[in-house]
């Protein structure tokens, strides 16, 4: 099959194999060529577009320290020299162009002696119950922040009409509840959470790389995810009420769910206000 452009930067957004199976004995050995051919691309393809991506998470990064109150926000941070920090969830994190990169790169250009790193773990599809199994490799690293974005897969549906969501409401809530317990058991870590973004509902359901696997959502079972986070007490951003009152064709790809750099760099500007507010 031949992939035009827009459809190979859609693999490269929604998948990565490395992180799917990073949990495989023989994961380290999955080599560009091996990688590439998961997703029937060559790998001169595929490392062209990844190199051309990450190369455009740069440019947004320094696009947004170009504006003074961005960059105040950067240097305001609570991170001492030296932190860790963690971004855990999903495809919206796990990204070659994400806000968790974008993020990385502004904290590299702006506070580069201060060595901080910014490493994700995040794996497509999860759910919150995936989160649940992943957490203790997390927390093995020792963050000093351990930053959230989880859930939108949780209100996922499957099926020619919306139906019960992979995970259901209440059961979201217990597990958001022991993440949140787990990292203040098990780790010194600080922790952000950032509520799941609403979608385009139509364009998912109609979406061939979505439609065929029968993939729905709903926002109503999003914003119900979205309540359960801020509902833990600890700092959030309230990613969802942000991003409801924005234009969202302008902000997400073609397939309603997954998010264009422009609208990883927003994601980013919003993470980075509520947690400049978050305090130590």
């Amino acid at each position: 099959m031949t992939w035009s452009i827009e459809q190979i930067r859609w693999l490269l957004k929604v998948i990565q194999p490395e992180r799917t199976v990073a949990s495989l004995p023989g994961a380290a050995a999955l080599t560009v060529s091996l990688r590439a051919a998961l997703l029937g691309l060559s790998p001169e393809l595929y490392e062209t577009q990844l190199a051309q991506m990450r190369a455009e998470a740069k440019a947004a990064a320094h696009a947004l320290l170009a504006d003074p109150a961005v960059a105040a926000m950067v240097d305001g941070l609570p991170l001492r020299p030296g932190a860790r920090i963690v971004a855990f969830g999903d495809s919206h994190t796990a990204d070659p162009q994400s806000w968790a990169v974008i993020l990385g790169e502004m904290l590299t250009a702006r506070r580069p002696d201060d060595r901080i790193t910014v490493d994700a773990s995040a794996v497509s599809g999860d759910t919150t119950t995936h989160g649940l199994i992943r957490i203790g490799g997390a927390l093995a690293t020792r963050p000093d922040w351990i930053v959230f974005l989880l859930g939108v897969n949780d209100a996922r549906t499957q099926g020619p009409t919306p139906g019960k969501t992979l995970v259901d409401a209440s059961e979201t809530a217990r597990n958001l509840a022991e993440l949140r317990q787990r990292v203040a058991r098990e780790s010194h870590a600080s922790q952000l959470w950032v509520t799941p973004p609403p979608v385009l509902e139509a364009r998912v359901s109609t979406h061939p790389g979505l439609a065929r696997f029968g993939v729905r959502f709903r926002n109503d079972d999003i914003a119900r995810v979205a309540e359960h986070i801020t509902a833990l007490g600890e700092p959030t951003v309230d990613l969802f009420a942000a991003l409801a009152r924005s234009p969202l064709d302008e902000l997400l790809t073609d397939d309603g769910l997954h998010f264009t750099c422009a609208g990883q760099q927003r994601i980013a500007r919003e993470v980075l206000r509520g947690w400049s507010h978050a305090g130590a």
